[in-house]
């Protein structure tokens, strides 16, 4: 029982890990994506309003939760997909398709997607990050689940 416990906290402390890593690589990356002085207002292109100075940390934000969201589907999926192998249980198939499409939908959905193909959304202030949240701790609880039992 004691060694088993030892295992899931050694599982969680390496998720733990991982999810840190992939943040702070994420940061770095968006913190590069925006190179101009944060918290500055700014025209929108073609247009004559103004962008409000927080732009860049709700971008920010988004790209570090998106890409949390991602490596956590990804962690998801492998761990459904040993355990499918290992049982043959139907309910473990939807569970593989389901991180399968939430993956899809989230890479399709990033900005670090979204920026290698020139695009950019504007003006969505907090709102752009706030599913992502949702979706972070939403996955939290399955990745906690999944890796505890």
């Amino acid at each position: 029982m004691e060694k088993q416990m030892n295992e899931n906290r050694l599982k969680i402390g390496l998720v733990a890990t991982v999810l840190i890593a992939v943040a702070i690589l994420a940061a770095f990356w968006a913190m590069s994506m925006f190179p101009q002085p944060p918290f500055e207002p700014r025209r929108i292109p073609g247009q004559g309003g103004y962008i409000p100075g927080d732009f860049e940390f709700f971008y920010v934000a988004f790209t570090i939760i998106s890409t949390i969201n991602i490596a956590m589907l990804v962690i998801l999926l492998l761990t459904y997909i040993n355990i499918y192998s290992k049982t043959r249980s139907p309910f473990t198939v939807g569970l593989i398709i389901f991180a399968t499409v939430f993956l899809i939908k989230d890479f399709t959905s990033s900005p670090i997607i979204a920026g290698l193909f020139s695009f950019r959304a504007v003006g969505l202030g907090p709102f752009v990050f706030l599913p992502g949240i949702l979706e972070f701790a939403a996955l939290s609880v399955l990745l906690y689940l999944s890796i505890r039992y």
